[in-house]
C-alpha cells in the first residue's frame, strides 16, 4: 500500500468490521506507508506466558468470550509448551504455558509470573523491517527467516524492547513471489482447534472489538529512553505526553507518553514511576513482575454498557469509583452530553472524559493474575483520541485503595 487509502487487515476481515466502525473503535488515521522506514501494519498477536495455559484459555473463553481458533502441543509434535490461540473481533491472544521441566517459559513464568511476553505486530516486509532495525541500534533476536506447512509460508523475524518483551514481526503474504497470503489458522505449527465450550443463552457474539493499545511499565529514568526507541527503531511518532499534576495524587506520582504508528492501530504509553511520598501502581508492577513489562491491554468495544454487564456476570472484577466523582457538578460540566445518562455509568462504575474531538468510557478490571501486574482496560471512543487524562486522579486513587489492601502503597 503506496498510499494514504486505510485497508482493512485480514482479521478486520475476519471479523467483519469496516473502516467507519475501526476509526470509532480505535481511533485510526491515514497515513502514507511508502515514506515510512518501519512500516506496521497491525497487531499480529499478543503472547502470554502463563502457569496454566490449560484452564487460562477456558478462562478467556467463558469469561471475556474468546473463541479458540488454534493450537499447538505434544499432540501435534510441540513437547516444549501448549499453545492456545484465540480470537475476539480482530484481536488474537497466544496463551502459553510450559509441559516441559526444561522449557524456557518455566524460568520466565517463575521471574514475571502471568505476563505479556511478545507483542507481535504484522508487517508488510520483514526485511525492510529489520535492516531498519539495526541500522538504528535495536537488538535484534531472529534473524528474517521462512516458516512453511501445507497452508503456506510466513516470514518472521524478533526484536528487543523493553525488559524481556519481544516484538515479532510477521510477514503473512509472500511480496516477493506470488502474493499468496498464509491461509493456516495461524502459524505453521499450528493446527485448527475449537473448544467444546458452549456459551450462556443470550451471550452476545463478542464482548469486544479490537485492541486500542498496550501500556508498558519501565524503570524510573528510562521512559523517555524507550519513546526515543520507538521513534528511532519503528518510526512511531509522539502522541501525548503526561506529566505533573495531571498524573499525580496526594501520595504517588509517574510520568507517561504515548507513542503510535503511523496509522494509531498500534499504540503504546510508556510509564516510568514518579517521585512521590509513596510507591505508585508503576513501583508495585515493576516489585512484582520483576522488571519492565506490559501492565494492560485496552479492549475496544462499541458497547460498553453490555460488555462491562456480561463480564461482571462471569465473575470479572472492576476498580471501584466513588460517588463523588459521578456528583462533581464540574466533571458534569466538563463532560456534557454522552450517549448514556451518567446515572448508568455511576451504576456500573465506568468513567467518562471529553476532549478537544470527543468523549471516550473506560473502566480497569483488577488484576487478572495472582501478582498485581496485568490487567485489563475496557474503552469505548466516541471521537476522542486520547486516554481519559481527565480520569486519571480517579483512576489512580482507586488502584492505591487496592493497593493499600495489598499492603504495596
Amino acid at each position: 500500500m503506496s498510499n494514504t487509502a486505510v485497508e482493512l487487515t485480514r482479521q478486520e476481515r475476519e471479523a467483519q468490521l469496516d473502516l467507519a466502525q475501526l476509526k470509532q473503535l480505535v481511533g485510526l488515521v491515514e497515513y502514507d506507508e511508502a515514506s515510512d522506514p518501519f512500516p506496521v501494519t497491525g497487531w499480529d498477536a499478543i503472547v502470554f506466558v502463563v502457569g496454566n495455559a490449560t484452564q487460562t484459555a477456558h478462562y478467556y473463553q467463558s469469561a471475556w468470550g474468546m473463541e479458540l481458533i488454534a493450537y499447538s502441543g505434544p499432540e501435534n509434535g510441540n513437547r516444549d509448551h501448549k499453545a492456545f490461540v484465540l480470537r475476539s473481533g480482530s484481536i488474537r491472544f497466544v496463551i502459553k504455558g510450559a509441559v516441559s521441566p526444561d522449557s524456557p517459559l518455566v524460568a520466565h513464568h517463575a521471574e514475571h509470573g502471568d505476563g505479556v511476553v511478545d507483542i507481535s505486530l504484522e508487517v508488510p516486509d520483514v526485511d525492510t523491517c529489520i535492516a531498519q532495525a539495526r541500522s538504528a541500534g535495536a537488538t535484534v533476536l531472529e534473524e528474517p527467516h521462512d516458516v512453511s506447512d501445507d497452508h503456506g509460508t510466513v516470514r518472521t523475524a524478533a526484536i528487543a524492547t523493553y525488559g524481556q518483551t519481544r516484538h515479532t514481526l510477521v510477514q503473512r503474504t509472500d511480496a516477493a513471489g506470488d502474493g499468496q497470503t498464509y491461509a493456516g489458522p495461524y502459524l505453521p505449527g499450528y493446527v485448527a482447534r475449537t473448544s467444546g465450550f458452549v456459551k450462556r443463552e443470550g451471550a452476545p457474539k463478542r464482548l469486544f472489538q479490537a485492541l486500542d493499545h498496550i501500556v508498558g511499565n519501565v524503570e524510573l529514568g528510562r521512559m523517555d529512553e524507550w519513546v526515543e526507541f520507538y521513534r528511532r527503531v519503528m518510526g512511531f511518532t509522539n502522541m501525548a505526553e503526561f506529566v505533573g499534576d495531571d498524573i499525580a495524587t496526594e501520595y504517588s506520582a509517574l510520568m507517561s507518553k504515548v507513542v503510535a504508528n503511523g496509522n494509531h492501530r498500534v499504540k503504546f504509553p510508556l510509564n516510568e514511576p514518579a517521585i512521590a511520598k509513596k510507591r505508585s501502581q508503576i513501583d508495585e508492577f515493576l516489585d512484582f513482575y520483576g522488571g519492565p513489562g506490559a501492565q494492560h491491554l485496552a479492549l475496544a468495544t462499541n458497547d460498553i454498557l453490555r460488555t462491562v454487564d456480561e463480564l461482571r456476570k462471569e465473575g470479572v472484577e472492576f476498580l471501584d469509583t466513588p460517588d463523588a466523582y459521578y456528583d462533581d457538578p464540574e466533571m458534569r460540566a466538563r463532560i456534557g452530553d454522552v450517549r448514556v445518562p451518567i446515572e448508568e455509568l455511576k451504576a456500573r462504575k465506568i468513567l467518562v472524559d471529553r476532549d478537544e474531538d470527543g468523549y471516550l468510557l473506560q473502566i480497569f478490571t483488577k488484576p487478572l493474575g495472582d501478582r498485581p501486574t496485568v490487567f485489563f482496560e475496557i474503552i469505548e471512543r466516541h471521537g476522542s483520541l486520547g486516554f481519559g487524562k481527565g480520569n486519571f486522579k480517579a483512576l489512580f486513587q482507586s488502584i492505591e485503595r487496592e493497593q493499600d489492601k495489598r499492603g504495596n502503597l
